[in-house]
């Protein structure tokens, strides 16, 4: 099991990596000290796995289930969430606790950041795109006729809990879409990183548990380290957009049909292209880069052409 520290003053906290990850729960809650708990959950995330989580909880506990999908991320279901927390008689001193992948961890994130003007609140992502990116950073939000991510805030979590058991029933093309971010941060901030993944693609897409492990902690900690320096998005932090400005553009084009790392690989590709034509980056590691997306599985041109 791997810990990692996120160093941001008086609001530092860790990152629980591995197997079994859950059971240190209990430890952080006893820390923490709140009354409640509320669990905001994705519903198909909690029909596989709430039990084993809410066993862990030995205090009052308010369950909040929401529809998976990006759809959820909007203000509508956050006012829904904001009703029964009010009704659960959550307090500011209690914790808000999100279960799910990275749209439990940004709408759950967005309610705690609001609810009576901020309380604390516990990530535990199910999917490997919460696991090594949205879950890390204090970033939460919900989406607006006019875009992803619009409204929200900067929030950092009390705690991260990462338990690899819960990807098991992650389907493959979910789990497959997210190693693009994977692939981004190793090309932003560690070499190194990007040859372990071409060493590794077999243990990699077989999810075989220590290749995994150290796939998530590599990647929290090369995030860790940027939001250490940058934690509002400055200036360095927007290294971590690297792909998403056009991802993003392809994810709305294609009405969300595509994952969203599906759409950050071209991104990263589009990105590529862009610095090849303007000479500042080799066409021999942009070819490697498109030879390792494909052999991770991922998508590497637009299924049709996209009119804005």
């Amino acid at each position: 099991m791997a810990t990692i520290r996120v160093e941001l003053a008086e609001r530092a906290y860790d990152l629980v990596i591995g197997a079994g990850a859950r059971r240190t729960l209990p430890q952080l809650l006893a820390r923490l000290a709140p009354n409640t708990v509320a669990i905001v959950a994705d519903a198909r995330v909690a029909d596989l796995h709430l039990p084993a989580l809410e066993s862990l909880i030995e205090r009052p506990c308010v369950v909040l289930r929401f529809p998976p999908g990006e759809a959820s991320k909007s203000l509508r279901v956050a006012g829904e969430l904001y009703e029964r927390l009010a009704d659960g008689g959550v307090a500011r001193d209690d914790l808000v606790l999100t279960f799910g992948g990275g749209v439990a961890g940004d709408l759950g994130g967005f309610v705690a950041a609001t609810w009576q003007r901020g309380v604390r609140f516990v990530q535990t992502p199910t999917s490997l795109e919460a696991a090594i990116d949205a879950s890390v950073g204090g970033k939460t939000g919900v989406n607006h006729a006019c875009g992803k991510n619009l409204i929200g805030s900067f929030h950092q979590p009390a705690g991260v809990i990462i338990d690899i058991d819960f990807l098991a029933t992650l389907p493959q093309r979910e789990y497959v879409a997210a190693l693009a971010e994977s692939v981004k941060h190793a090309l932003i901030r560690d070499a190194s990183f990007l040859n372990w993944h071409e060493a590794n693609l077999e243990p990699i897409l077989r999810r075989e548990p220590s290749t995994l492990e150290e796939l998530i902690a590599r990647n929290c900690e090369i995030k860790a380290r940027v939001v250490e320096q940058d934690e509002r998005e400055a200036g360095l932090r927007m290294i971590l957009n690297f792909g998403h400005t056009i991802g993003h553009a392809c994810e709305h084009l294609l009405n969300y049909e595509w994952r969203h790392g599906e759409c950050v690989a071209l991104g990263i590709l589009a990105a590529n292209r862009i610095a090849v034509r303007r000479g500042v980056l080799p066409g021999e590691t942009e070819q490697r880069v498109r030879e390792l997306l494909a052999g991770l599985g991922l998508p590497t041109r637009l299924p049709r052409p996209l009119n804005p």
